[in-house]
C-alpha cells in the first residue's frame, strides 16, 4: 500500500497530480531534489518539457536514482512528459530519459499548441464509463514491446499504456475532476 506517493516537481503539471492523489486519501509530496525520493513509495512523473524536465534529472543527478527505483518496482505513472521521460526510444531525439518503458514515443504528434483537444476516451481497464482526456502538445506512443499493454487508443495510436510497474498516458487526467486514472495507478501501489 502506498503511503506516500511522490510527484516530481521540476517543472509542469506537478501540483494538479498532488491535488488529484490527495482527493483520493493519500499523503503525495513533491519531489525536486533526490533526498525528497526518500520514504515515497511510487513517483508520478507529471507533463511539462519532457526535454527540460530530463536535464534537470540528469544535472541534479536524480536520473539514475529514479530508474534504479523503477527497476526494482516501484510503481511510477507518467502523464505527456512523463510518458515520453518513461519510454527507451524517442523518436529523433537523444534527450536525457529514464527509458525504463519497452516503448516508441513521437513528441508533439498530435501538432502544436494551438492543436491541443478534449476527448473521452474508451478505457476499460478504467472502467465502463469513459476517461475524459487533455491532450496538450501530446505524444504517441509509436511502438511497445511485447510485455506493453496498451490501454487507450485515439486514431488508431496508442495514447495510454502499463508495463508491470508503469502507467504512461500522453494525455493529462489531472486537468480533469475524474480522478479515476489516478485510482487505478493507486491500485498498482496496492492503494
Amino acid at each position: 500500500m502506498a503511503r506516500c506517493v511522490g510527484v516530481l516537481a521540476l517543472q509542469g503539471a506537478f501540483r494538479e497530480h498532488v491535488a488529484a492523489v490527495s482527493r483520493l486519501g493519500v499523503a503525495a509530496r513533491e519531489v525536486r531534489q533526490l533526498k525528497d525520493m526518500d520514504g515515497i513509495d511510487a513517483m508520478i512523473i507529471p507533463g511539462g518539457e519532457s526535454t527540460t524536465m530530463g536535464k534537470l534529472l540528469n544535472e541534479w543527478q536524480m536520473l539514475q536514482p529514479l530508474r534504479e527505483r523503477i527497476e526494482q518496482g516501484m510503481p511510477v505513472y507518467g502523464s505527456c512528459a512523463g510518458l515520453i521521460l518513461l519510454c527507451r526510444v524517442i523518436e529523433n531525439s537523444d534527450q536525457p530519459r529514464l527509458g525504463v518503458l519497452d516503448a516508441t514515443v513521437r513528441r508533439n504528434a498530435f501538432g502544436r499548441q494551438v492543436d491541443s483537444f478534449e476527448t473521452d476516451l474508451a478505457m476499460p481497464a478504467i472502467g465502463p464509463e469513459p476517461v475524459p482526456a487533455v491532450f496538450i502538445r501530446a505524444p504517441v506512443i509509436t511502438g511497445v514491446g511485447p510485455g506493453v499493454k496498451v490501454l487507450a487508443e485515439v486514431k488508431g495510436q496508442a495514447v495510454a499504456v502499463r508495463q508491470n510497474n508503469i502507467l504512461a498516458t500522453s494525455f493529462h487526467p489531472e486537468l480533469t475532476p475524474d480522478t479515476r486514472l489516478h485510482g487505478y495507478f493507486l491500485g498498482m501501489c496496492g492503494s
